[in-house]
């Protein structure tokens, strides 16, 4: 009896330890209050004129350049250049077998030859039969037959001079000579190489200056490289850099010359083509370089700084400092980032007042001090 007394004591005596206690930890809470406000610096939203700087990957391409292939087949008897040449327009590079070429000329020429003797012949028969005929001396149809023998022998000689205009060419195309003044490259042949018409490469010549550099941009901004195509004034407003691959800066000044007819579907880009300036020869066809266009904005944007911006699972987000100074997190849509700013599209308006430094420690609706 005196045991079950004890346990009863004892239960007793726990609760009252445990409700004592429960009632000093609310006690405490009320005692200790809301949590303290987390320490952080603010930004107030602006507008502003925006200078960005877009880099485009391009190639150096020629504005004019020809691949040079033989219009004749045979053997390569002669090279007149060296690799890499300046050559001017009709200057000799390459001389092909010219001994059947020749051959035909000839004999084309001694077929024209003899063409044009029957014509003649056939000519004064005809003046003869027709001064007969008019004195009733033979019958009118051997006029007729000489007059067909004549347009016969006409026909024959323009037959012959074809055939010899068209070995004349082929003799004249034994010897390849520079479609225009450039640089020749490094030959694809050698003497005694055996070459096929229109199939061949020989080499390529190309001029260097002026040169230009091919880009593709997105199809969004277009409407921006048609104002500076359009627009030579515009071209102040937004530079056209060529950045070299070991950093240098290529400081002519380029202007668009051609924006393609269409847009690529596969990738939803267009090329661009800009021209240079290449008196010294730095720019070679076939480089790859970066071009740097300025773009100003022509519209203030807002803008903010970029560290303020929070990426989570690729939504951008920052804390906007609403009401009694809690911070509320809302999802932005980023346009350019430049130094380290970037323009807000969409999300804030200009006044509002974000979490510049130490959002890390802020939680939505956590009170902020600044």
């Amino acid at each position: 009896m005196k045991t079950i007394n004890h346990v009863k004591l004892g239960i007793v005596i726990l609760g009252s330890i445990s409700l004592a206690s429960c009632g000093g930890d609310k006690a405490a809470q009320q005692q200790a209050g809301p949590p303290p406000a987390t320490p952080v610096s603010v930004y107030k939203v602006v507008s502003e004129p925006v200078t960005t700087v877009d880099t485009y990957p391009g190639v150096v391409v020629a504005l004019d350049e020809v691949e040079i292939r033989a219009q004749v087949g045979g053997f390569i008897t002669a090279i007149y250049v060296r690799d890499g040449q300046r050559v001017s327009k009709g200057q000799k590079l390459y001389e092909i077998d010219r001994t059947k070429y020749l051959a035909a000329y000839n004999s084309a020429k001694a077929n024209v030859n003899m063409a044009q003797a029957n014509r003649d012949k056939a000519k004064k028969d005809a003046e003869r039969y027709k001064n007969l005929a008019a004195q009733d001396a033979i019958a009118k149809q051997r006029v007729d037959y000489a007059l067909t023998d004549l347009a016969n022998a006409e026909s024959q000689v323009a037959s012959a001079k074809a055939t010899l205009s068209a070995a004349n060419n082929d003799l004249q195309n034994a010897v390849i000579v520079a479609p225009l003044t450039g640089t020749i490259g490094i030959s694809q042949v050698k003497v005694g190489a055996l070459v096929a018409p229109s199939t061949t490469l020989l080499n390529t010549v190309s001029k260097g200056n002026p040169i230009a550099v091919d880009i593709s941009v997105n199809q969004g901004d277009i409407p921006h490289f048609q104002k500076m195509k359009d627009n030579p004034g515009a071209i102040k407003d937004s530079l056209l850099t060529i950045q070299l691959q070991d950093g240098s800066l290529y400081t002519r000044q380029g202007r668009i010359i051609t924006i393609d007819r269409a847009v690529d579907p596969a990738t939803g880009t267009i090329k661009v083509r800009v021209s240079y300036p290449n008196e010294a020869g730095k720019l070679i066809a076939g480089m790859t370089v970066n071009l740097k266009v300025l773009n100003k904005s022509t519209e203030n944007e807002v803008v903010i700084p970029y560290k303020a911006v929070i990426e989570q699972l690729g939504a951008y987000n920052v804390y906007v400092v609403a009401d009694s100074n809690k911070a509320e997190q809302r999802i932005i849509q980023l346009g350019k980032q430049f130094d380290k700013s970037v323009v807000v599209k969409e999300g804030l308006k200009v006044g509002e007042v974000i979490v510049d430094e130490g959002s890390q420690n802020v939680r939505p609706g956590a009170v902020v001090k600044f």
